[in-house]
């Protein structure tokens, strides 16, 4: 009797079991079950959220400043060692060019990286403009996020056209599969997107923030980079349409002036002053700065800094070579213009930009040292180049150079004034050409300058315009005017054409 009564229990239990499992089974209110962490869906309801997204886009600027893991990975030698400004007694594959390959893996982390920032501003963009009455509270924020993420994009597309020439145009988020394998871009397709960007950008930024907010772009900062792209356009297409649009731009600009010490501009300690237009915001992790360490913008610990080791020959190069100036450069300078004292050491070559009065941190590998993307005195120099190039006043063009030179010398007297009665064009582009190495040598720009004059046929590159003053330079040809579209690329998007000769 107690074994049958034993059975029965367990019969009714597993009928029982079964029951409720089939009861569960269709219960389909059960199957929804709250996230355990925020989705896309539940976040961008309050104002703070979108502040927060917007940081996040800025965020991807790390990752090209960030020392990343290793001397192999930082993505600084990308921009800093192809041009006649910077060289170095190793063998970094941007130094000696014929080591640039489709799997160069410094270029498929540039180019990954330009995109996630590309598609963070998409993605604040469209929760932006479909975003609920009364989440946005204070006055105009809600255009200034747009604009700041129009902006960022738009650098982005400039990167990659700088880069690499062409890559996919993607302007919307990817929701179908359809969409997954873009085609690549043609011509000046890249920087035309960054002009619409900027253009519409620079209608809704603010001329200011508050000094909490300092170093978000401003209206000066889209102007200032509408008109580089449109200088670079123009110089591909020598067309005098894209430099008057370009001087606009810059006519734009207001309030911004040339600050009276030139090293300021490189300073720790006099960042975000009149003189720039954009910058990266160099600062600690406020746990641990760690340069082994990503930061996505939510860390504790990770790098939010920059590496300017390569200068200041920090001991994480692991033995190999820093990177020192030319000595093209450095017998470009009169010995009396006092930005060759600022800008190198006369003896040795080594740059001094970023690193005479630097602020490092932690451990001394990484800084906080701002680099400067877009400063004014860049500005002047495109304009003057505008002006100049679309047949404009060479008075004025020439004017242009002169505040960049006054500035320079200070209380002295050299670099004098460049004479305004010159009306030969070709003398002016020079005097612009040398005057954008010797004020903006170091900074990541000239690279950019040498391959769009390249392209528009202002000037002749080939091995012999490097190696005779690099020495490990000697395999420059003219397809490295197009970095290779990485292989990690190409092997997933048939519609990716590959740039040729690599």
């Amino acid at each position: 009797m107690d074994t049958t009564m034993r059975s029965n229990n367990k019969l009714i239990s597993l009928t029982m079991f079964l029951v409720l499992i089939g009861y569960n089974a269709c219960d389909e209110s059960r199957l929804d079950v709250a996230p355990q962490s925020q989705t896309e869906d539940s976040y961008f309801k309050q104002e703070v959220e979108f502040e927060r997204a917007v940081t996040g886009i800025y965020a991807k600027l790390t990752d090209f400043y960030w020392y990343n893991r290793s001397a192999d990975a930082c993505l600084q030698p990308v921009t800093l060692l192809p041009g006649d400004d910077i060289t170095t007694n190793g063998q970094d594959a941007f130094e000696t060019f014929s080591g640039i390959q489709t799997g160069t893996q410094r270029l498929a982390d540039f180019f990954s990286t330009a995109y996630q920032l590309i598609n963070r501003a998409i993605v604040v963009m469209d929760k932006n403009a479909e975003v609920e009455d009364g989440v946005y509270v204070t006055p105009g924020l809600k255009d200034y996020h747009r604009g700041e993420a129009l902006f960022l994009r738009a650098y982005g597309y400039y990167l990659l056209w700088n880069i690499f020439g062409t890559a996919p145009l993607v302007t919307a988020r990817v929701d179908n599969l359809n969409d997954t394998k873009p085609p690549s871009s043609t011509g000046t397709q890249l920087l035309d997107q960054a002009i619409l960007d900027l253009t519409e950008a620079a209608t809704l930024l603010p001329t200011s923030w508050a000094e909490a907010q300092r170093g978000r772009v401003t209206k000066n900062s889209a102007y200032g980079l509408l008109g580089k792209c449109l200088v670079f356009k123009g110089t591909i297409t020598n067309s005098p349409a894209d430099y008057q649009a370009a001087i606009t731009a810059f006519d734009n600009i207001s309030g911004a002036s040339l600050v009276p010490a030139f090293d300021d501009n490189f300073a720790a300690d006099t960042e975000n002053n009149e003189e720039s237009l954009f910058e990266y915001q160099a600062t600690r992790a406020f746990g641990d700065d760690n340069i082994w360490l990503n930061n996505d913008f939510d860390n504790a610990v990770g790098a939010l800094s920059v590496f300017w080791g390569y200068y200041s020959d920090q001991f994480n190069l692991f033995g190999k070579s820093p990177f020192v100036a030319t000595q093209k450069l450095a017998d470009l300078f009169d010995d009396t213009d006092p930005r060759k004292e600022l800008s190198l050491d006369p003896d040795t070559r080594a740059f001094k930009k970023y690193v005479t009065r630097d602020e490092l941190n932690q451990g001394g590998s990484s800084s906080v040292n701002n680099p400067r993307i877009l400063r004014y005195a860049d500005v002047l120099l495109l304009k003057a180049e505008a002006l100049n190039e679309s047949g404009g006043s060479t008075a004025d063009a020439i004017a242009q150079i002169n505040l960049v030179r006054e500035r320079a010398r200070g209380a002295g007297t050299v670099p004098a004034d460049r004479p305004s009665t010159e009306t030969d064009r070709e003398i002016i582009r020079q005097w612009i050409m040398d005057e954008r190495l010797l004020e903006l040598a170091g900074e990541g720009q000239r690279w950019f300058d040498l391959r769009r004059w390249a392209l528009g046929e202002k000037i002749t590159l080939d091995d012999g315009f490097f190696s005779s003053d690099r020495p490990n330079a000697m395999g420059f040809e003219k397809k490295n005017l197009y970095f290779p579209i990485p292989n990690s690329e190409t092997n997933v998007n048939p519609n990716i054409i590959p740039n040729p000769g690599y």
